[in-house]
């Protein structure tokens, strides 16, 4: 009975293939960061800019954005699971869904107007901030991870402010730290060479 062996040069082969697929379980493309983050940055700005010049319903762009969600969940939030489960993949997972439910929650609270708008928009800024910062522990990815601090502090002052449209310029603030500079980082990392530039905490 013949039996296959393997070489040393096909060993070697086979423990770099095993931690180049362990190094790639830890990290994100950063579309989602990216997509999210331009979605709440464009709801934010245009609320804005309605609020001055009157066009629509002040919450009409909230209600774009929600339908907007509600289709990009299943294509770009919650990607098709892959046959072989990782531990990295079910926590991002839960993650994701611990996320949105915790939005929704908010967002409930301020249309049954448990909490006004701006306090509203207030926790969902300081809900970024705690999602960036799991999230960027999770992946050891430095940008995100500073990004939450950055996030928090905008919804501390988001506390203070009197007016909605200021609140909308912070709230765009909090996307555009908390999202999408992390994501195109994450982006630019995810598709350098494994020699490239390492963001990560350590």
């Amino acid at each position: 009975m013949k039996t296959d062996t393997i070489t040393g040069e096909e060993s070697l082969q086979i423990i770099q293939q095993m931690i180049h697929t362990a190094k790639n379980e830890q990290k994100d493309d950063g579309i989602g960061w990216i997509v999210w983050g331009w979605l709440l940055f464009a709801a934010s700005l245009f609320s804005f800019v309605n609020m001055k010049l009157n066009l629509v319903n002040p919450y009409f762009f909230w209600n774009v954005l929600g339908l907007a969600t509600i289709v990009l969940t299943k294509f770009v939030f919650f990607k098709k699971e892959k046959s072989v489960k990782t531990y990295t993949g079910e926590l991002f997972k839960k993650l994701n869904i611990g996320f949105f439910i915790s939005l929704l929650f908010i967002v409930a609270a301020i249309n049954l107007q448990a909490v006004s708008a701006m306090a509203g928009f207030a926790l969902l800024i300081n809900l970024y901030g705690f999602w960036a910062l799991i999230y960027g522990t999770a992946l050891n990815f430095r940008p995100s991870v500073i990004a939450a601090f950055i996030v928090w502090a905008l919804g501390f002052v988001a506390l203070f402010v009197k007016t909605f449209d200021v609140t909308m310029i912070i709230h765009a603030g909090a996307a555009l730290a908390g999202f999408i500079v992390p994501g195109h980082i994450a982006n630019k990392q995810f598709k350098a060479p494994a020699t490239g530039q390492n963001y990560n905490v350590s």
